[in-house]
């Protein structure tokens, strides 16, 4: 799906007018343009699939660790900076730090490739639990290990800047799969690590 920066332009203009403004004074004469262009950057993943995102980023190393069954060797990659619109209001969901960890099956990934992900899981019309689900899909698929974690914490627009208004508030989601889910000792372990 690519991104229509016509209509955009369009619906933009018709909201600049609906706010009871005039959308061809000097200061919003370029408004719609530039909005368009920005929304093409901010939402870019909603070209892609999962899967498409994920075969994007896969590239990966051979890991020559052995493999048990109880292999739980964890690859934690933290504070990943990212940012998103929530699907209700159109509203920035901003200060949003990811922490995404998996235990490697077979092949690492590279490790810019885990921010690279994140990033793109972000860049959609979102709910800040489905961007963890999301990711944690994207990073099954790319390094093949059913064990991935995602956590993030973040601060909505729409609760800080109208409604409820509490600025100060932050919300924290996690998604664990596989073993992240089941085992309360590997759960301890990645708090642990996240806070080192």
């Amino acid at each position: 799906m690519a991104i229509d920066t016509q209509a955009i332009k369009e619906h933009i203009r018709g909201i600049l007018a609906a706010l009871g403004d005039d959308p061809d004074r000097e200061g919003l004469i370029e408004t719609p343009d530039r909005v368009a262009r920005m929304y093409e950057e901010v939402f870019e993943g909603m070209n892609y699939t999962n899967e498409e995102i994920a075969h994007m980023f896969d590239k990966s190393f051979e890991d020559d660790l052995s493999f048990g069954a109880d292999h739980q060797d964890i690859v934690l990659v933290k504070d990943i900076d990212i940012f998103s619109y929530c699907e209700h209001h159109l509203a920035l969901m901003y200060d949003m730090k990811a922490a995404v960890a998996y235990i490697p099956k077979n092949k690492i990934l590279g490790l810019s490739k885990i921010a690279r992900i994140a990033d793109m899981a972000a860049k959609r019309l979102q709910l800040q639990e489905r961007i963890g689900s999301d990711i944690a899909d994207i990073i099954q698929i790319a390094s093949g290990s059913p064990d991935v974690a995602v956590i993030i914490k973040g601060c909505h627009s729409c609760v800080s800047a109208r409604g409820i208004k509490k600025e100060n508030a932050q919300t924290v989601s996690t998604t664990f799969t596989g073993r992240f889910r089941d085992d309360s000792a590997l759960q301890n372990k990645l708090y642990m690590m996240l806070n080192q």
